[in-house]
């Protein structure tokens, strides 16, 4: 699946939530897409072209959900999430 196909609805299934805040999630699934964009350095298109990012999209999805809290503030991410993210990013300095 591509991440510009995932939908609120795949997000609440994923995080097993069964009545949604479709306000919350949404702010969730915006996030985890940019997060992934501005890590990695590609774009929307680009990211589309690889399909293991939806894990990493439905994964930061998940613990933003879970912790309701700034993902830099704890300083680590997780590992699935870095590795599916590591092996496409191109903004090295």
């Amino acid at each position: 699946m591509k991440v510009s196909e995932i939908t609120i609805a795949d997000v609440a299934d994923y995080i097993r939530e069964d009545e949604p805040d479709e306000k919350l999630l949404t702010a969730i699934l915006t996030a985890a897409k940019e997060y992934v964009c501005k890590y990695t350095g590609l774009s929307p298109e680009q990211v589309d072209s690889h399909e293991d990012f939806w894990l990493a999209v439905m994964c930061l999805c998940q613990d933003m959900y879970d912790t309701r809290s700034m993902y830099v503030e704890r300083g680590n991410t997780n590992r699935v999430v870095e590795s599916i993210l590591a092996m496409h990013a191109v903004n090295y300095l």
